[in-house]
């Protein structure tokens, strides 16, 4: 039987990878590539993983890479997946660090995923080193089209999954908490989301788009934080089981017109738990029914919430505490409301849970908040992720599960 491997040579060995993970980051952060168009960034994580001596499958779901990691003998799989895709907004300018900005117009990696990538293939490789000292079987999925909800069900849909279907499957996301530490999401993550529009004709139409917008704007039981003081009482209410966070509604309407000039006001929301779209359905049905020439027209379902296995949760919890210390790891209670993450696909066929990775260092100007239009990382966090995630897929193998 391999022999047992303690935190401190995981460690070391991944330190060995520290600095040219950095680099893969730049060089990904410098080169982004919107949902769909991953080539360059998916030649460079296969590149890698084949030198590493994984067997690696390419074009799955688009640009999507599925990398096998076998162990010294057989025991169980497990899945670990990271998004490639960057943003891509016209309205986009020339931002971030100086030295290795985007050189892309328009595109820039706002949600970290570069990061995500480049964990990933640390993990790899760091797993890879001491393949003679584990049993079992390691997929990583390194996903396209994650911006435009399409990338998992792409690579689901192409038999990413199928081949050798895993036990569990685990994830990490850059997150606004202090670089070194970790946040777990047991029995929550990130919500789904819906949409819908509402066509308005005759002469009460403005009228009636009227209504309907104010209607919709009220459902609302959070809002955008417009400053730090109010972004750090939206984090301070993920902390809270009973809080604002415990149920909410999300919404952002938009008026425009069809082609004839009438009003036409297009809705997209979020909410949790997911249960409340139907609700959320119903009361606009209610709403529209009496108004003349309006139809409310909407998606064919929701999109799923990413739900986090409370079970696992812990497990990383108790694991990454141990490893890297008590202060390391914290729980939040409620979801973030105003992102969603396609990684909910892979969680409604495979029990698994995503993590927190903390990328924020306020001293060095760095907020470590996805999506924010300044978004900046600590690139040390590069190195826990690696340390903390390697090391818990190990003891997910050792485990037993029954």
């Amino acid at each position: 039987m391999p022999s047992a491997l303690d935190s401190q040579e995981i460690g070391n060995i991944a330190q060995e990878f520290d600095n040219d993970l950095v680099l893969l980051r730049r060089d990904i952060h410098r080169h982004p590539e919107p949902a769909g168009a991953e080539e360059r960034t998916a030649a460079l994580v296969a590149e890698r993983l084949r030198a590493a001596g994984l067997t690696v499958t390419t074009g799955v779901g688009g640009h999507g890479v599925v990398a096998v990691l076998d162990g010294a003998g057989p025991g169980p799989t497990l899945a670990y997946r990271a998004d490639m895709d960057a943003v891509d907004d016209d309205e986009l300018d020339e931002l971030f660090e100086s030295d290795f900005a985007s050189l892309v117009p328009g595109t820039a990696h706002l949600c970290g995923h570069d990061l995500h990538t480049a964990v990933g293939v640390g993990v790899a490789q760091v797993l890879a080193r001491l393949r003679e000292r584990w049993h079992g079987r390691i997929v990583f999925l390194f996903q396209p089209a994650e911006e435009t909800l399409a990338g998992a069900r792409a690579m689901i849909e192409d038999g990413a999954l199928e081949h050798t279907p895993p036990r569990e499957v685990y994830a990490l996301h850059c997150g606004p908490f202090p670089v070194g530490t970790f946040a777990v999401m047991p029995g929550h993550g990130l919500p789904g989301q819906d949409h819908f529009q509402v066509e308005l004709t005759g002469p009460d139409a403005a009228s009636d788009a009227r209504r309907i917008l104010d209607l919709v704007d009220g459902l609302s039981t959070v809002r955008l934080p417009r400053n730090p003081v109010e972004y750090d009482r939206l984090l301070a209410d993920l902390r809270d089981p009973d809080g604002p966070l415990a149920r909410f509604v999300v919404t952002w309407p938009e008026l425009t017109a069809l082609d004839d000039g009438s009003p036409l006001v297009r809705v997209s929301l979020r909410a949790w738990p997911d249960g409340r779209y139907a609700e959320i359905r119903d009361t606009v049905r209610a709403a529209v029914e009496p108004l003349p020439g309006a139809t409310a027209v909407f998606a064919d379902e929701p999109f799923p919430a990413m739900v986090c296995s409370p079970e696992l949760s812990e497990a990383a919890a108790r694991y990454l505490r141990g490893a890297l210390g008590p202060d390391a790891v914290e729980v939040l209670h409620a979801s973030f409301p105003f992102n969603g993450e396609d990684f909910a696909l892979f969680l409604n066929g495979v029990p698994g849970a995503m993590f927190y990775l903390g990328v924020a260092n306020p001293e060095a100007g760095m907020n470590g908040a996805p999506h924010a239009p300044d978004f900046a990382a600590d690139e040390r966090a590069l190195g826990f992720g690696v340390r903390g995630m390697a090391g818990f897929l190990l003891s997910r193998l050792a485990a037993d599960v029954a």
